[in-house]
């Protein structure tokens, strides 16, 4: 029997070797098989496991310093060792705040609006839907973004406040996570890509546990997209575009790699400063606008006004624009809600698809015959 003793050894040191070595395999496949959900915003990763799912929101304003990782773990799920670091979020939520308006439409056609408990400055808010929750008392108002009260916000004690930075400064989120609530920086506000920005809504599919329902109404939206750009792919881009409008003594216009910019190119249209390299805005005087775009046929601009009466008592030299002349001057920002918030700003993002056929029925009016405008307005 003694001879035997070392063979048994052997066979039972084998067989916990190949066991752990089949669970390490099992591991490493899981680990390679899992993949980032995300195919068009480059700021968010979703990767999803059995039991929790790793977010990682990287640029979330300009010239950020570091990356977020969120470890958003199902109930009675199992987080490994090496991601107990991260800050953990129990999912599906049952109540939040969120604290920018294109968040709103998220929830809502995700249909968990009523799990919205807090939101900074409700009048912003334009959606009927949530304005009635608002009414209702449903939504707290919590204060401004950088001056959130903190002590309503713990009072309200939701299970996630989801809001943003502007740079790397940010006592309010620091005072935020002091005071012991649950935080999440969102940037999709720093995308340039429209489908991109839309895209977040999988990031509230995670959080709510509709990952499902989430990516169908994405897909719908980038299908929708795609059938609008399809439309005018053979068509010549033959509106020469003027973007913006004079904000104090500097105007204002959309770099060549902004989301601005990426709409003109998708409708056909020769916007003017798509050259201009660099996403967001660039400041320019009268002059050299005026200069560069005075014979532009077509003239997107900027501000709430409802009239070229209006637009021309803001700066009477105005007038001295083509597109003014021929009246061909239409505006993105002129539909407020009950409360004077605008509906562009807080829908537009989640619905890249309509903001796009907007462009296209401006720049080739023979198209998308009966389409009436979502957002834009020609002013009278």
């Amino acid at each position: 029997m003694r001879h035997l003793v070392p063979k048994m050894i052997f066979i039972a040191s084998f067989f916990i070797l190949t066991g752990c070595k089949k669970n390490e395999n099992l591991e490493t496949v899981k680990t390679e098989t899992a993949k980032n959900s995300i195919e068009y915003a480059s700021g968010l990763s979703i990767v999803k496991y059995d039991d929790y799912s790793v977010v990682t929101v990287s640029n979330p304003w300009p010239n950020a310093n570091k990356d977020f990782k969120y470890i958003l773990k199902e109930k009675d799920g199992k987080v490994p060792d090496s991601l107990q670091g991260y800050t953990t979020i129990q999912v599906p939520l049952a109540s939040v705040v969120v604290t920018s308006t294109t968040n709103i439409p998220f929830l809502e056609m995700l249909e968990v609006e009523n799990k919205l408990v807090g939101f900074p400055h409700t009048d912003y808010i334009s959606s009927e839907k949530t304005r009635a929750l608002i009414d209702k008392g449903s939504v707290k108002n919590v204060g401004q973004n950088e001056k959130l009260n903190i002590e309503q916000l713990i009072e309200l004690s939701p299970d996630l406040i989801v809001t943003f930075g502007v740079d790397n400064n940010n006592p309010m989120l620091d005072n935020l996570k002091k005071s012991g609530l649950n935080v999440l920086i969102q940037g999709d506000w720093m995308e340039q890509s429209p489908l991109g920005k839309a895209e977040w809504i999988k990031l509230y599919g995670a959080l709510f546990g509709k990952e499902e329902q989430a990516k169908e109404l994405f897909d719908k939206i980038v299908q929708s997209y795609n059938q609008a750009k399809k439309m005018v792919v053979d068509k010549p881009a033959t509106s020469k575009v003027l973007y913006g409008s004079m904000y104090e003594d500097v105007w204002y216009v959309a770099k060549g790699n902004s989301w601005v910019a990426e709409f003109m190119k998708d409708a056909k249209a020769n916007y003017l400063w798509s050259d201009l390299k660099g996403s967001g805005s660039e400041g320019l005087s009268f002059e050299k606008v005026l200069d560069k775009a005075k014979d532009a046929n077509v003239w997107i601009a900027s501000g709430s006004f409802k009239s070229l009466e209006e637009l021309q008592k803001a700066n009477p030299h105005y007038g001295e624009f083509d597109a003014f002349k021929n009246k061909t001057v239409y505006n993105f920002e002129g539909k407020l809600g009950a409360t004077g918030g605008t509906v562009y700003y807080e829908l537009a993002p989640s619905r890249p698809d309509l903001v796009l056929k907007d462009y296209i029925k401006i720049f080739h009016p023979d198209l998308l015959s009966g389409y009436e405008f979502t957002f834009a307005s020609k002013l009278n």
